[in-house]
């Protein structure tokens, strides 16, 4: 399509904002001889002219510096402020034509000088001050995406950090997706230290909501988690201090966070597992993936002080691994069928999919989780996987603390 027909395709929304009544029909003579067209809309104040740019959508302004109500360059910035979509042209005397040229500095997009306009001057001055403004939106758009960008990546760098782990035998692996097509983090958040006894700690957990708020407490959680643990504390007196930090730094009285702790001792080949509000880890061995069952602690956040937090302690096989996940990852479509995916859906994903590299496993299995829902994805995701190797307990003390079919399908427990 060429320029031409584009321009004739084009249909301008115009305010004129002049209060006197010889300029402004000199001015709606010369658009009318442009052939330009458009919608004029007059006003007499700078008030009126307000009120209509907050009631419907003008391409540009032509815009007189002194009004009854407003004088010189604060005229400019107060449509700025009112409309930031509309391209302004400021209308100056010939006795005032540095104005116009404060006028750009002030923002505006182009100005005209009374008196000196003919019906090709105003038309090229619409048409390229409209373009121009287009182009600065676009740019101070760019702009704030790439910002965003860089605030997210400082963000998920806090949320998913390095694992600290000392021993060869067990490794860790995570993947995250963010919700949103801007990609906005949301709350999610993983952490994997080894302390020097040996076990081998993990939390993965979520934060209600998304955006900066829910990305900045999902931070401050990991790092107090990782400062508390490898400080000493455990279980149930470690997600008291981690309940108290969330409620002191939430930004709102609506914010909760679900969470599981993980403590797998390579020494007794067990795992000891906290439920707070969130999903049972799977347990993935040479049989297949089951669910690990355990009792459900309510969500940090939920009622200050009163959370119990049962704790599981389960066996595992010697070699395997343990697969927590946020909620992004099953609350997905199965297909057009109008089904959730669910545990269930997700155990089937996970008997189909036997790669041996846990990244490429991870990455498969997202893929298939995402190719379901046909790229519905509105939640965060993340996905922690700790693998095993020769596991085995150091002696006849070392019992297992629960019977071995703790683990089992969802819905057979």
């Amino acid at each position: 399509m060429t320029e031409s027909a584009v321009e004739q395709e084009t249909h301008y929304r115009i305010a004129l904002v002049e209060d006197d009544d010889g300029d402004a029909l000199l001015v709606e003579e010369l658009l009318y001889d442009t052939e330009l067209p458009h919608t004029l809309v007059r006003c007499r104040t700078l008030a009126e002219a307000r009120v209509q740019l907050m009631a419907r959508h003008f391409d540009c302004v032509l815009l007189d510096l002194h009004l009854p109500d407003a004088l010189g360059l604060g005229t400019v910035e107060a449509i700025q402020r009112t409309d930031t979509h509309a391209a302004v042209i400021v209308l100056t005397g010939l006795a005032e034509s540095h104005a116009g040229v404060d006028a750009l500095a002030a923002g505006a997009q182009d100005y005209l000088v009374k008196g000196k306009v003919d019906a090709d001057l105003l038309q090229r001055a619409v048409r390229y001050a409209v373009q121009r403004k287009q182009a600065e939106r676009a740019s101070a758009d760019l702009q704030v995406g790439r910002l965003r960008a860089q605030e997210n990546a400082r963000l998920e760098r806090g949320l998913l950090p390095t694992p600290i782990l000392s021993t060869a035998s067990v490794t860790a692996t995570s993947r995250y997706l963010p919700g949103r097509e801007q990609a906005l983090l949301g709350g999610d958040f993983l952490d994997v230290v080894q302390t020097d006894d040996g076990q081998v700690h993990a939390i993965i957990g979520d934060v209600s909501g998304h955006g900066p708020d829910a990305a900045a407490l999902g931070v401050c959680l990991r790092i107090a988690w990782r400062a508390l643990t490898l400080g000493g504390h455990r279980g149930r007196r470690l997600l008291h201090l981690l309940e108290q930090i969330h409620t002191a730094e939430r930004t709102g009285s609506d914010l909760f966070t679900t969470c599981t702790l993980i403590t797998l001792d390579p020494a007794t080949a067990t795992v000891t597992l906290h439920l707070v509000g969130h999903h049972e880890p799977l347990l993935v061995g040479p049989a297949g993936a089951e669910v690990v069952a355990a009792p459900h602690g309510i969500a940090l956040g939920i009622v200050p002080g009163l959370g119990q937090w049962p704790s599981t302690t389960v066996p595992l096989p010697p070699d395997g691994a343990l697969i927590a996940y946020t909620d992004g990852l099953i609350e997905g479509y199965e297909g057009d069928a109008g089904a959730r995916l669910g545990v269930d859906g997700l155990l089937r994903i996970l008997d189909e999919t036997r790669e041996a590299d846990p990244g490429k496993h991870l990455d498969q299995l997202i893929g298939r989780v995402r190719g379901l829902n046909a790229e519905r994805h509105t939640d965060d995701l993340a996905i922690l996987r700790l693998d095993w190797t020769a596991l085995r307990a150091s002696g006849p003390g070392d019992q297992r603390t629960v019977p071995a079919q703790s683990y089992g399908r969802a819905g057979k427990r």
